[in-house]
């Protein structure tokens, strides 16, 4: 077969068509962040699961007041919030893994990140209205 017919893109090395296409670099502070993410949630899950069986059989009025206790609001706080950012990077993977349409995994991207605001600001308005209520 005769080279004349084969464009020049073919006869390329993998690695000069891989060049210029972004830095590999990139994916390690994700996966730094996601791992950091998921070692908060270990401890704030942790004191998440103890605070709840504490509550377990408790009214109202004490479960009002346990949340409303400074450090109980904060630790709360911190747990809503973390534990949205660890799922926007955990689907954000998978997105870019199986979704290989770009129009839709751009939507999708900021789909998710749109609701993960808008559901971490309803947790933290929620915590703060409790804590902040007499």
């Amino acid at each position: 077969m005769s080279t004349k017919g084969i464009a020049i893109k073919d006869r390329r090395n993998p690695l000069k068509t891989a060049r210029g296409l972004g830095s590999s670099q990139s994916g390690v502070g994700h996966w730094w962040t996601q791992r950091v993410t998921a070692a908060a949630l270990v401890l704030l899950g942790l004191w998440f699961v103890a605070t709840v069986l504490c509550l377990l059989h408790a009214d109202y009025a004490t479960a009002h007041a346990a949340v409303a206790k400074p450090w109980n609001a904060l630790l709360l706080i911190a747990f809503v919030l973390t534990m949205f950012w660890h799922a926007v990077l955990g689907l954000q993977v998978v997105i870019e893994d199986y979704v290989h349409t770009r129009w839709k995994e751009v939507v999708l991207l900021v789909a998710i990140k749109f609701l993960a605001v808008l559901g971490a600001l309803a947790g933290v308005l929620a915590v703060l209205r409790i804590a902040l209520t007499p």
